[in-house]
């Protein structure tokens, strides 16, 4: 299986723009990635994606939100993050599982453990090697957002539009969350510059990949029948395409 990585953070934050920049180093290291997105990354999850972001459809109650949400994560699960994982690609989303507990646990203040519960039959159990936080202050997350717009650029939906103080709580619902887990997290001031936040990401990842190198060496040697020490000083130099 490859390294699972999902992006998360507040609008304007620069997700993409890093998810983006990582892409590019990693496949120049010749590393198979697939990068994909939620509410999306599948055809059934696009459409279920215009759903939520249509900003006329303001009245969607909370419960109503999370679930689907949790129905484009199953079939993006199923048709497309599993499958790259069991080829051995490194897949990198912007969003996952960690956006419905910070929206609509933090934002909208649904019970987090049912959305737990959800979250785990909607994704079969498959959780992130590693989160990405983009943490920014909102005003100046809801601010960049806006200056894209102006600018052609990006969209402006039914979440964006969202009160500041549901953002305020989407974000310490994140902070939260990565202060309960900060093995499994890394949080960036996303208000630093591009390449200094690219530089602290890939460093990261290129950790990640060396011990997920590690690992499947390991089950590797474990899987083969007993041999001679030269023929194991011979098998410990299978390479792996996660190690740069």
């Amino acid at each position: 299986m490859g390294p699972f990585i999902t992006f998360e953070g507040p609008e304007g934050s620069g997700k993409t723009t890093q998810i983006r920049l990582l892409e590019q180093r990693l496949k120049a290291d010749s590393v198979s990635v697939l990068c994909t997105r939620e509410p999306g990354g599948s055809p059934i999850g696009e459409q279920i994606r215009h759903v939520l972001h249509d900003l006329g459809n303001q009245a969607m109650d909370p419960r109503t939100e999370a679930l689907l949400y949790s129905a484009a994560r199953a079939q993006h699960v199923a048709q497309v993050i599993l499958p790259a994982l069991r080829a051995d690609q490194v897949v990198i989303s912007d969003r996952y599982a960690e956006s419905t507990l910070a929206y609509q646990g933090y934002g909208h203040g649904l019970d987090l453990d049912t959305l737990q519960q959800i979250t785990a039959f909607a994704t079969d159990g498959v959780q992130a090697d590693l989160v990405i936080y983009m943490d920014l202050d909102v005003a100046l997350g809801l601010q960049r957002k806006r200056q894209d717009l102006q600018a052609g650029r990006g969209e402006w939906n039914r979440m964006d539009d969202q009160a500041v103080a549901f953002h305020q709580r989407v974000r310490q619902g994140y902070l939260d969350m990565a202060a309960a887990e900060p093995a499994r997290w890394l949080v960036i001031d996303a208000a630093e510059s591009v390449e200094n936040i690219h530089d602290r990401v890939y460093q990261r990842i290129r950790a990640l990949l060396q011990a997920s190198g590690e690992s499947h060496r390991a089950r590797r040697r474990a899987s083969q029948p007993s041999t001679t020490q030269g023929e194991q000083e011979h098998g410990d130099q299978v390479t792996c395409q996660y190690c740069p």
